[in-house]
């Protein structure tokens, strides 16, 4: 059974219209340092689970569209990359500490914004919605899922 997933992206480092331009409309998903995070990518997260594609850090947060879980779990290169942003100097090839997955676009959808999110109470539970939540993956429960999906029809 497929899981369900939020993952949180800057439209200035990629949004969900770059996802769109991408090859095969997918792309790796860099330079996530949370560890936890990395778990979900690495432990729990398969190939097909849904996605909810969000905008964050700007001045509209939102879903912005809906992608699948595209790869297996791999090394981020981004940590051993010292011109990189994402660089980490502890890590190696021969044991690497950080961790991606690819997202292949579903959809493009109308931006649901996080102040309509936050005005459905089938959404209270969203881990994105909790007080002082930061990470940039959670989990999304199937409920949630399709109350997003609800949200996003016309």
């Amino acid at each position: 059974m497929p899981q369900f997933w939020l993952m949180k992206s800057e439209p200035g480092e990629c949004s969900i219209d770059d996802l769109a331009r991408a090859p095969r409309q997918t792309v790796p998903w860099i330079g996530v340092r949370n560890y936890q995070a990395r778990n979900f990518m690495r432990d729990t997260m398969r190939l097909g689970d849904g996605v909810l594609f969000y905008h964050s850090s700007c001045p509209e947060p939102g879903v912005a569209g809906l992608a699948e879980v595209a790869s297996a779990a791999y090394p981020d290169d981004s940590q051993f990359d010292p011109a990189s942003p994402y660089f980490d100097p502890k890590s190696s090839r021969a044991a690497p500490r950080w961790l991606h997955v690819d997202v292949k676009l579903v959809k493009k959808t109308r931006l649901l914004g996080l102040r309509e999110m936050r005005g459905h109470a089938a959404l209270s539970t969203m881990l994105l919605l909790k007080p002082g939540n930061r990470l940039s993956i959670t989990p999304v429960t199937p409920a949630e899922w399709q109350a997003v999906l609800g949200l996003l029809e016309p």
